[in-house]
């Protein structure tokens, strides 16, 4: 290794670091300390797992059950990612799944590997790491090109695609120029062959790496899986519970709290204090005292703090980030008996700035994020009488403008609230529940506004807030 990367002109190696059809089982020089060594002295590393296969492949010895496809993709998640927090591979490393070449003609066959594929990818997102996928040009991955837009498919991050005609690089007519994109594709472009740097003689594949890190979730992540999540509360025990996110859709939600039914309204929008943990606001119904509960690890809560009395004039308090541009977040809330909308200033919320007045005329406001791309934090409002949505980008602590971003009836919704980037696609994303049947959709942003509306999942007539 040291003198290929003195000599030679590579600046990555694939590692086969588990799965039960590696070559080498044991590999006792790949370790920790191994890992350590290469990439401190500039490697570049390529995880690559080579697990179960297709059950139409016929040259690897252990296959994919088809009636276990799920069940089996998400426990080869959970081995890669125990073996490679051992070797020292941290959050958001992209674990490549070595698909081998499969029958193209075998429609069963195909149907395993996309939902066993689409089980360890949303798996590892849960786990905190990232998906990549290997295979040949001709089966896997034209499958996974076939399986893209499929609206509820968790397509691997990466795409590690197999050709082998001399041609170092990743764009290639048989993958849309829409998909992984931007840097999001290897392409192993010629096979085995002996090459011969500073004396050292090695069997190997050439790749062509366009690969970089996926855009990180301004918020939403509470778990700190690096995914956005949501919350809700179940209005008939006043628990609160956490749904977490993998990119696609939620796992099994899980209990953080109880006793909220005292409260008339919970606001959530990322980290306020600062300390790596997403906080929450919560107005108390029978004193109008708004506590603000610290984040803690696990998704729990530390001591509560108050900020002030008098918050029942208020409505539709809603954390918006730091629209001051001190380095410290806000709030802001619109006066009941008014409609004028206050900046409540960061971090005691003592201070507050007249926004300006109608804001009755709006009936959801939620604090969207930097929308429009500027450096500024935005709010997002539905109006009331005709369902449109408006952006409101924040420029100097006000909003001194607001445009029009959808003109789809968004009246039979509630609950619409910014989840942060939930698909880590570089665009901020929001949920909301249909009333009339209790449904949840994921609306995901775009450079304009919000594609529509994709189904979450059904169930959330008793939850409320969700958020």
């Amino acid at each position: 290794m040291q003198t290929w990367r003195a000599n030679s002109p590579y600046l990555a190696v694939g590692i086969y670091f588990g799965g039960v059809n590696r070559f080498c089982s044991a590999q006792p020089n790949l370790t920790a300390q191994w890992v350590a060594d290469q990439r401190a002295a500039g490697w570049h590393l390529m995880p690559l797992y080579l697990g179960l296969q297709a059950p139409c492949n016929t040259t690897k010895h252990f296959h994919i059950d088809p009636a276990q496809a799920a069940s089996q993709g998400r426990a080869e998640a959970d081995d890669a990612a125990i073996r490679a927090k051992d070797l020292g591979l941290g959050r958001d490393s992209v674990l490549i799944f070595d698909m081998e070449g499969y029958a193209t003609n075998d429609t069963a066959c195909t149907a395993a590997v996309n939902m066993f594929m689409d089980a360890w990818t949303r798996r590892l997102h849960e786990l905190g790491f990232l998906s990549g996928f290997y295979s040949s040009l001709a089966s896997g991955v034209r499958d996974q090109v076939n399986a893209y837009a499929g609206v509820n498919y968790a397509h691997p991050d990466h795409l590690d695609f197999a050709r082998w005609d001399g041609v170092p690089t990743t764009l290639d007519p048989a993958i849309p120029s829409s998909y992984w994109t931007p840097h999001r594709r290897i392409k192993q472009y010629q096979g085995g062959h002996d090459e011969t740097w500073g004396g050292v003689t090695i069997n190997i594949d050439n790749d062509y790496l366009d690969v970089s890190p996926l855009p990180t979730t301004e918020f939403g992540d509470r778990n700190g899986n690096g995914w956005s999540d949501v919350l809700a509360r179940l209005s008939s025990t006043g628990n609160l519970y956490l749904y977490p996110g993998n990119g696609t859709g939620l796992a099994n939600r899980v209990q953080i709290g109880n006793g909220w039914n005292v409260m008339s309204a919970i606001v959530r929008h990322g980290d306020f204090t600062g300390d790596g943990f997403e906080d929450l606001f919560a107005r108390e119904a029978s004193t109008g005292y708004l506590w603000r509960y610290p984040g803690a690890a696990g998704g729990g809560f530390g001591a509560r703090t108050r900020h002030g009395a008098g918050w029942n004039t208020m409505r539709e308090i809603t954390a918006i980030g730091d629209l001051t541009g001190d380095g410290r977040n806000d709030l802001v809330a619109v006066e009941t008996s008014t409609g004028r909308m206050y900046l409540y200033r960061g971090p005691d919320l003592t201070t507050r700035i007249a926004l300006g007045v109608g804001w009755n005329t709006m009936n959801e406001v939620t604090g969207i994020g930097d929308f429009d791309r500027d450096g500024q934090t935005d709010l997002i409002a539905r109006e009331k009488a005709t369902g449109n949505l408006w952006l409101y980008p924040g420029e100097g602590g006000i909003f001194p403008a607001r445009t029009k971003i959808s003109t789809a009836n968004w009246s039979g919704l509630r609950d619409v609230s910014a989840v942060g980037d939930f698909n880590r696609d570089g665009f901020l994303d929001m949920v909301a529940v249909l009333t009339s049947t209790g449904n949840m959709y994921r609306y995901l942003g775009t450079s304009t506004g919000f594609a529509s509306g994709i189904y979450f999942s059904a169930g959330w007539s008793g939850l409320a807030p969700v958020l």
